[in-house]
């Protein structure tokens, strides 16, 4: 929901609001009060991605511009402090993470993508300035929520794990269209966090071989911890592998895309992860063709929050791309580091209020 249908609180909070390029601060905004069918959530945890760098640096992420101040972060955990009128089901202090997409409209789609909520062509997602007023995110010490979108945590899984439950929803809806990863060598390229995200997805799936290649050895050290079996560092020199059946391509770097390619085996698969430039960019793809590589996109994820819940809740451990953690108040700070190519930095983590056992 947007700012303004929420704020109807009279104690303050503090969040991390985006006021434009190059300018986040630490504001005191209403606490707000959760309406019919919402909860409070008092926040715990939240990861940064590269919208909430793209917000901060440049103003904009992608087609979305800011227009007024917004809070940021779309990953994000925390404990329910408060239930709103008509909401069944759900307890205060109960541990949950977000599904931060809500479909506007009717929610119809046409037949032939029935079900895929991530194409429906108007969502309000956490943290995003894609409409006007902007949807706030939840980096902030109280978010209202609907309780449609909330995801309670299993149990043993902690609310820093839960904040990391978005970013593994899309890296395993990324390798949910490749029908079947069982005993097959897959390639990953690009290890900063959802490469890293998709390597432990891809393993996860039954992959047999998964070799990451990346330009920074840091990067490819947490998607060696994350279960990647061969690295290839770049920079060095080191090439990709050849007649690769599956490809997962999560750098989003126009000029990957033509070694990327070549490296797919003929009749192979890439999926997409990455997002690349919405501008016309020089990109060799000439392999497209002559190989007949399926080339696949893949964006954002449907409902697989709820299998990554169940993967935590089974063990996988997440916490190898976790880098650095940051109190609320320092966030410029922490977006700071997690845009700096030298700090070899991962997932950088917010800590957004104390809890029982936020970890």
């Amino acid at each position: 929901m947007s700012r303004t249908s929420r704020m109807s609180g009279t104690s303050a909070m503090k969040a991390v609001v985006v006021h434009g390029s190059g300018d986040v601060r630490i504001d005191e905004l209403p606490r707000p009060v959760p309406g019919e069918g919402e909860v409070l959530l008092a926040m715990e945890w939240g990861g940064i991605c590269g919208s909430d760098i793209a917000y901060w640096k440049y103003g904009a992420s992608g087609t979305a511009s800011l227009k007024h101040p917004m809070v940021l972060g779309h990953e994000v955990a925390g404990r329910i402090a408060a239930l709103g009128p008509g909401v069944r089901g759900l307890v205060e202090g109960q541990p949950v993470t977000v599904h931060p997409a809500e479909p506007v409209g009717d929610g119809r789609l046409p037949e032939r993508i029935a079900g895929r909520t991530n194409l429906h062509p108007r969502v309000r997602y956490f943290g995003s300035a894609a409409f006007h007023p902007h949807t706030d995110g939840g980096f902030s010490e109280y978010r209202a929520v609907r309780a449609t979108q909330i995801r309670p945590l299993p149990d043993g899984v902690s609310t820093e794990q839960g904040a990391l439950a978005e970013p593994l929803a899309v890296a395993l809806h990324a390798v949910g269209r490749v029908p079947d990863l069982r005993g097959r060598r897959v390639l990953v390229n690009g290890a900063g966090p959802i490469g890293s995200l998709v390597v432990a997805a891809a393993k996860h799936r039954g992959a047999d071989t998964v070799i990451a290649a990346d330009l920074a050895a840091s990067s490819l050290a947490v998607a060696r911890a994350m279960g990647a079996d061969d690295t290839r560092e770049l920079s060095r020199g080191e090439g990709l592998p050849e007649d690769v059946e599956v490809v997962f391509e999560a750098s989003g770097a126009p000029a990957a895309l033509g070694p990327v390619l070549r490296a797919t085996a003929r009749g192979g698969t890439l999926v997409q992860v990455g997002n690349l430039p919405g501008t016309a960019v020089p990109a060799v793809l000439g392999d497209l063709v002559t190989r007949e590589v399926t080339w696949i996109g893949s964006y954002r994820f449907v409902e697989e929050i709820d299998d990554a819940l169940a993967a935590l809740r089974d063990g996988l451990d997440v916490t190898p791309v976790i880098s650095h953690r940051f109190p609320l108040d320092q966030a410029a700070q922490a977006l700071a580091v997690a845009a700096d190519p030298t700090s070899a930095s991962s997932k950088v983590m917010l800590r957004l209020a104390d809890g029982p056992s936020g970890t």
